[in-house]
């Protein structure tokens, strides 16, 4: 099983939320998931984004595979920290 980390949206159609989500890749965009492991809000200008590092990490070392837009928010967020 391929596992990735992309978002998954829970929001309305004007107001889209998303979930960062460990996922088997033949699942579809809002199926079913393994592990929730953060949230992404785009209409908030500021944390806009949250993340639980460890768990992002742990699904990583496992294999996972981010999505483009994960894991530039990702980056993002540990520029951020530093």
């Amino acid at each position: 099983m391929a596992v990735a980390i992309r978002l998954r949206q829970i929001g309305t159609h004007n107001h889209p939320v998303y979930r960062v989500v460990a996922v088997d890749q033949r699942k579809k965009r809002d199926g079913g998931f393994l592990d929730q492991l953060g949230t992404y809000d785009p209409q908030k200008e500021k944390d806009n984004f949250t993340v639980d590092s460890a768990k992002v990490e742990a699904w990583i070392a496992k294999g996972a595979q981010p999505s483009d837009t994960v894991r530039q928010l990702i980056k993002r967020t540990q520029v951020a920290s530093k």
